[in-house]
């Protein structure tokens, strides 16, 4: 595994560090007036999700860890656990279902996802970054309400809460952006 500087460190980097796995989340370069660089970098855990803050000077040397990701196909949630199938040996594998976050109900049945290993071991679930939803319940459209600014709040098959544009109404499917978890466009 390649050994990089301290100032290397660019955020989605995975460093072995302390005996464990992390994720850069965060990283600030800082250059003070008296004394070395450092990168202040705020690093997460990839087995158990702790936060931890870091300061790496430019020396100091960390060792980045490539993971492999396999993209793998849903299949079902259970007892807090997903279960992933690997469409070419059709292995199975199961990842604890917190590592999504509030990404979890946008997990949808037979949707692809990269699952990250190191080794055997998964550790990370990516899903796509737009995911196609119904809106179930949201106000009724008012006539003359063409703001650019204006959203209302709706409900989504899923049971996410979110804001859409007045223009949409109940039964419409739409794109929802999974990380910034907001409206993107009409489906």
């Amino acid at each position: 595994m390649p050994k990089i500087n301290g100032n290397e460190i660019k955020p989605g980097f995975i460093l072995e560090h302390d005996g464990g796995l992390w994720a850069a989340v965060k990283v600030n370069h800082v250059k003070p007036g008296k004394g070395g660089a450092f990168a202040q970098v705020e690093l997460k855990n990839l087995r158990d999700g702790r936060k931890l803050n870091e300061r790496f000077r430019s020396e100091d040397k960390v060792e980045r860890t490539e993971l492999e990701n396999k993209d793998q196909q849903f299949l079902y949630e259970t007892d807090g656990r997903l279960v992933f199938m690997d469409n070419e040996t059709y292995e199975q594998t199961e990842i604890d279902a917190e590592l999504l976050g509030d990404r979890r109900p946008f997990l949808q049945d037979g949707m692809t996802a990269t699952v990250q290993y190191f080794g055997e071991e998964a550790l990370n679930v990516s899903i796509p970054q737009k995911v196609k939803c119904r809106v179930v319940e949201t106000e009724p459209v008012q006539k003359g309400q063409t703001a650019a600014n204006s959203f209302k709040p709706a409900i989504l098959d899923n049971g996410v809460r979110i804001m859409i544009p007045p223009f949409i109404g109940p039964d419409e499917d739409i794109i929802v952006h999974t990380e910034l978890m907001e409206y993107s466009e009409r489906a």
